[in-house]
């Protein structure tokens, strides 16, 4: 079993939910957060907010998912991130679980 935690902007909420069902998630959790970001390093051309502080609406799903669905997960959202166009992404990261109850 393992744990994985999925972040994102809060407009990729419906295809992280797509994500985990055509990747045999059965069952999840989500919560709504703030995102936030210190641009202070990046140059103003980049910082299109103009500000160094930046909150974003966001998602953050956890879900136990059996060892043989974790390489599906990562290939869709790899796929899913590939084709955006924008700065924003996916982000998937994997915990393993020692004991579970």
């Amino acid at each position: 079993m393992k744990l994985l935690l999925i972040t994102a902007v809060k407009e990729f909420e419906k295809d992280i939910k797509q994500i985990l069902k055509k990747s045999g998630v059965k069952s999840f959790s989500y919560k709504n957060v703030s995102g936030f970001k210190d641009s202070s390093g990046d140059s103003m051309e980049a910082n299109w907010f103009a500000t160094n502080m930046q909150e974003n609406e966001s998602v953050l799903f956890y879900a136990f998912v059996e060892k043989e669905n974790v390489d599906t997960v990562f290939s869709i959202v790899a796929e899913f991130n590939e084709k955006q166009k924008s700065a924003s992404h996916i982000h998937l990261a994997m915990l393993n679980i020692e004991k579970s109850n």
